[in-house]
């Protein structure tokens, strides 16, 4: 028997003489690209240098004797993916069960050309306890349209089996030897590992038998040494894995593999890219079309003379009310003159700002005498004018049905500051919403990542009420019942040496059933052009009290917006009523945000935080037009790793679902959540609702542009 390592050399000797002898255009469309046990696109245990299709996240729950991982991989650009594993892992050496969390990237250096094959270069648990700890290069070839070769080098982990002297000991003898010191609580970025000690190869063939059928077949240099030890539930006798998968649609794929020569494992991946809506198209109703002026030769339709009917503005707001709310949008004012109109409004239903733009803009043009050419759109939220859209009444004529109309209707807009827009009109007399308005909904709160029990939930009905004392001027509250879950059910105690501003979350969930969730008066206003304010007072969320004020830059036409915010907060009672405990804290933040395009969304917010420590909170989003948000956040503080606890920095996930994907039907609702490895008290800021940079941003004109393409639909 030849060595392992004379079989993948022959293995990518082959895989290299069969891709130089293959016209490019044979294999252009290639084969989707798998994930492997480890949730990231490759093999069985082995990366490839494919990726998956740019915004797709995948879902992966993989299983075999000793071990689970759940695996949420994202392919944050066409090139760059990022992995966030859970792992349950059986460690007889240690006589334990660990509960491991880890991060992967993946960068594709180049693609697949005439003669070369992609290349990739991966880190496999950079910022974890670095049980699964590996770095790869790793090249795929295309052979045919059904059949895909991939051979790599690895370290670490993954240079665990049949490894040899690391080739980069060359340049420099530090990369011989690999050094420990991973402290355990993972968090840590350990540079001073990667691409160090033993490196060993890897590989494998995959092969396309149907439409739904694949099959895998790899050389892995794992050695799986940590659970393999005697008197675990693994026995790696070999390096070769095997695998078949089978796709059973556009979004679930499960799979099956021999394993180390002794081993069967089973996986599911659920795979869905937030640019490819379940559905085709929008399910709502079709906009009425414009209605177009006659022509100024034709009659006296353009004269001026109705601006000299006293009750002229009102009957034009009524009758554009009517029509407005049959697009889910509201009228809060009209002021109009013979050549323009300004109108304010409140888009109660569409989920993207320029579709209630085109949609106000039809309705204009059908109910506003022919004289008036200019339409100055002005949003409100909470009583505030956000950014205005000034649209000509002839360019919504002309363009309705022309190539390219929408983007042409963009470049023809003005976006401003509604604050500065001066206007000789007169103003209708425009009824108000009701001052009080209230709701009784489901809830869902979930809890990840405790040992005991790894997903934790609740499901209850919460009660919410608000009444507008003014324009701008609001008292707010919400009650929570819980139905039925386990969140209450935690035994684990904080063992934080910082005030436990967070982790003591488990006591909240254990005394404060029923609970008061907020109960607060905000005021919004707007002090100046291009400027935000907010003050909010009273119990402003689960775990404090007391009082916030914000104020925000936010030029319409700027990438960059900044803001400060100032708290005094006290801790509330464990049981949620409207008692405060002894704590209490200023926290505050100078924050900047920052629209770098293409989807991508920066902020950085530098202050103190609730248990007094000083830093900052870096954040990257990547924003889709539809409304899906994903993104990663990092808080780095005076509080030492050691202080800090297990985890040694704050650090998450976050996720903004719109509802209208899954439905098709309009609607502005959606659906937000926070994925922490763990929850500790350094780094924690004041979650405080209705923060100004939100509620501003989506009629600005980075914002706008991302969704314009909807303003016909």
């Amino acid at each position: 028997m030849q060595p392992a390592g004379w079989s993948l050399r022959g293995v990518a000797g082959l895989g290299a003489a069969a891709a130089l002898a293959v016209p490019a255009a044979l294999y252009a469309e290639g084969m989707t690209s798998g994930f492997t046990l480890f949730g990231t696109p490759g093999l069985v245990d082995m990366p490839s240098a494919l990726s998956r299709p740019d915004g797709e996240i995948a879902s992966t729950l993989a299983y075999f004797p000793g071990t689970t991982r759940g695996t949420l991989t994202f392919q944050i650009t066409p090139r760059l993916s990022g992995s966030f594993r859970y792992s349950r892992i059986e460690r007889p050496a240690f006589d334990d069960t660990l509960y491991d969390r880890s991060f992967d990237l993946q960068y594709r250096l180049l693609d697949q050309g005439r003669y070369m094959p992609a290349v990739a270069v991966g880190l496999r648990d950079f910022l974890g306890t670095g049980v699964y700890s590996g770095e790869y290069v790793v090249a795929t070839r295309q052979v045919t349209p059904d059949l895909r070769i991939t051979g790599g080098i690895g370290w670490g982990r993954l240079g665990s089996y049949n490894g040899f002297d690391n080739p980069l000991g060359a340049l420099d003898e530090r990369f011989e030897t690999r050094p420990g010191g991973f402290s355990g609580r993972g968090g840590q970025f350990e540079i001073d590992q990667l691409f160090r000690g033993d490196a060993a190869f890897f590989g494998g063939v995959e092969y396309q038998l149907t439409d739904r059928v694949g099959l895998v077949a790899e050389y892995s240099s794992d050695a799986y040494a940590t659970e393999s030890a005697p008197g675990g539930d693994f026995e790696h006798r070999s390096p070769f894995n095997f695998g078949v998968n089978y796709r059973m649609g556009d979004n679930l794929t499960l799979a099956g593999y021999y394993l180390h020569g002794s081993q069967v494992g089973v996986q599911a991946t659920i795979a869905l890219n937030p640019s490819q809506p379940p559905h085709d198209g929008a399910l709502g109703e079709a906009p009425v079309p414009v209605q177009p002026r006659p022509a100024r030769a034709t009659g006296d339709g353009w004269n001026t003379g109705w601006t000299e009917q006293s009750d002229a503005p009102d009957i034009l707001a009524d009758n554009l009310a009517g029509r407005l709310e049959d697009e889910g949008v509201e009228l809060a004012g009209l002021e109009v003159s013979a050549t323009a109109v300004r109108v304010r409004f409140r888009n109660n239903e569409r989920d993207a700002e320029p579709q209630a733009l085109g949609r106000i803009a039809r309705a204009l043009s059908r109910t506003m005498p022919a004289s008036v050419e200019t339409f100055i759109l002005v949003p409100e939220r909470n009583g505030v004018a956000l950014p205005s859209t000034t649209l000509q009444r002839s360019d919504i004529e002309a363009l309705e049905f022309a190539p390219g109309g929408a983007e042409a209707i963009r470049r023809r807009a003005d976006f401003g500051d509604a604050g500065r827009l001066s206007f000789q009109g007169r103003a209708a007399d425009v009824a108000q919403t009701p001052r009080f308005s209230w709701s009784i909904d489901p809830y869902t709160t979930f809890g990840l990542f405790d040992p005991d029990a790894p997903v934790r939930g609740e499901i209850g009905v919460e009660a919410e009420a608000s009444y507008r004392l003014a324009r701008g001027l609001y008292v707010s509250g919400a009650v929570r019942k819980r139905v039925v879950g386990n969140l209450d059910d935690i035994e684990r105690e904080s063992n934080s040496v910082l005030p436990h501003v967070r982790s003591d979350h488990a006591l909240y969930a254990e005394q404060g059933d029923p609970s008061l969730s907020r109960l607060l008066v905000e005021h919004f206003a707007r002090p100046g052009e291009n400027l935000y304010s907010r003050l909010s007072v009273g119990y402003l969320e689960r775990m404090f009290a007391g009082a916030s004020g914000e104020l925000l830059w936010a030029p319409s036409d700027s990438r960059l917006a900044l803001g400060v915010e100032i708290n005094h907060v006290w801790q509330r009672d464990f049981d949620l009523g409207f008692g405060v405990q002894d704590y209490d804290v200023t926290t505050g933040h100078a924050s900047a945000y920052y629209d770098f395009g293409n989807g991508f969304h920066g902020q950085i917010d530098t202050g103190r935080y609730l248990a007094g420590d000083w830093g900052a909170t870096i954040a990257l989003d990547r924003e889709f037009a539809n409304g899906w948000r994903v993104g990663a956040f990092a808080t780095f503080t005076d509080v030492s790793a050691e202080e800090f606890g297990e985890g040694s920095f704050d650090k998450g996930l976050r996720f903004t679902v719109p509802l209208s994907w899954f439905t098709g039907e309009p609607t502005r609702s959606s659906r937000s959540a926070t994925i922490r490895p763990l929850t500790r008290d350094g780094g924690a800021r004041l979650s405080v609702p209705n923060r100004l940079y939100e509620t501003v941003r989506d009629y600005r004109a980075g914002d706008l542009e991302r969704s314009w393409g909807t303003f016909w639909q």
